[in-house]
């Protein structure tokens, strides 16, 4: 698989100047981390599963979250887990077919080896487990039963943990929740493939929810929680791990709000739609500047909930010429630092502070690609969209 393979290769050639990679599920943990892109959740009693796994990788889905937890209501846990079970047995079934990186969220340690158990040769299509409301006294029990399973599958299995704790968010305990998680996931580092952050359980602790024109970053409960996490768990000195961006939420302008003016007149009918357009345009800019502001705080990557999220990510992740050209001179510089300037004349690169920014840099030209240098997120949207 690789990011933007579902293009033509004719349309990738014109868009980027070093394409994507290609990787496999069995690549190392370290690119795998960096090329989750927009992680798409989908609750797992869905009764076509495998058919819409299979359309979400035609369209460009790397990795995939089949939910079993707070997506599902308590009494379809069990028909969910038989669910899953078919329908990856049904996958499995079919040789040759692309399939995002696949993993499943569950509600309890139990559930790890009991799956694993359960999927018997059909287990070779996961790529793990996501451990939800993550903290170390409930985490550890997590990452045993995946380890238990790992050893008895023989199949390489990663851990992505939801960080959404109420002990993580209260200030008075977040400090010693944070080294709590650091000592466990620290434990299982090799295994650990990514920490989710699980925002909308943060509103919900005090009763609250960003609107469609603000970012997580807006709501400063929640932001001081991004910050601390990035701080502690996400530092590029080599003890960090890859920390994705939260959800999302809205992703649909319900026609139903214009339906009235539409019976009027079609002078209103013209109105309804340019502000329908205009609304449309609103909400996709939220979450562009969400996204934009991940990438600022040191997230990579986000949890999406909705298919017309995950293009939007994955071309706002692809690397300008103009960011892989100054991370390539501040890295070729070997001497004793100092400062360049940037190729482009318009900035200074020092070599030293700079050098942690171009590494993470050229890992997302590795697996999201390179633009050219005329080709920016309009066009690399329009083509993922095949306009």
């Amino acid at each position: 698989m690789r990011h933007f393979g579902h293009i033509a290769p004719e349309v990738r050639k014109r868009l980027f100047y070093r394409e994507p990679c290609t990787f496999t599920a069995d690549s190392p943990a370290w690119l795998l981390s960096a090329a989750l892109g927009a992680t798409l959740y989908s609750p797992a009693t869905r009764e076509r599963l495998a058919d819409d796994i299979l359309k979400q990788a035609g369209r460009g889905v790397v990795s995939m979250v089949l939910c079993l937890e707070d997506s599902i209501d308590d009494a379809d846990v069990g028909p969910g887990e038989e669910n899953v079970v078919r329908q990856l047995t049904t996958l499995a079934g079919l040789p040759g077919a692309d399939l995002p990186l696949l993993f499943i969220r569950v509600r309890g340690p139990e559930q790890i080896p009991d799956l694993v158990r359960r999927l018997g040769p059909a287990v070779r299509l996961l790529s793990g487990f996501v451990l939800p409301k993550f903290t170390e006294e409930r985490g550890m029990p997590f990452l045993e039963a995946l380890a238990t399973a790992e050893a008895e599958s023989g199949r390489r299995l990663f851990a992505m943990p939801v960080l959404e704790s109420p002990e993580l968010l209260y200030r008075e305990s977040r400090v010693p929740t944070l080294e709590g998680i650091s000592r466990a996931v620290g434990k299982y580092r090799e295994r650990v493939l990514a920490l989710r952050l699980g925002v909308t359980d943060f509103c919900s602790s005090y009763g609250l929810r960003r609107g469609p024109d603000m970012t997580a970053y807006d709501v400063q409960v929640v932001a001081s929680v991004i910050a601390d996490v990035v701080n502690m768990l996400g530092r590029a000195d080599g003890t960090g791990f890859t920390v994705t961006g939260p959800v999302w939420e809205y992703f649909r302008v319900q026609e139903r709000m214009f339906k009235p003016q539409l019976r009027q007149s079609p002078f209103l009918e013209v109105q309804a739609a340019e502000l329908r357009e205009k609304l449309i345009e609103h909400a996709m800019d939220g979450l562009l500047r969400e996204i934009s502001l991940d990438q600022a705080n040191g997230l990579l990557g986000k949890t999406c909930i909705h298919p017309s999220h995950v293009l939007p990510v994955h071309a706002l992740s692809v690397v300008s010429h103009e960011e892989f050209s100054d991370a390539q001179d501040i890295l070729h510089e070997r001497g004793g630092g100092g400062v360049l300037r940037s190729a482009y004349t318009n900035k200074m690169n020092e070599v030293k502070p700079h050098r942690a920014w171009a590494e993470r840099t050229l890992l997302r030209a590795e697996v999201f690609g390179v633009a050219n240098e005329d080709i920016g997120f309009v066009e690399l949207l329009a083509a993922g969209l095949g306009d």
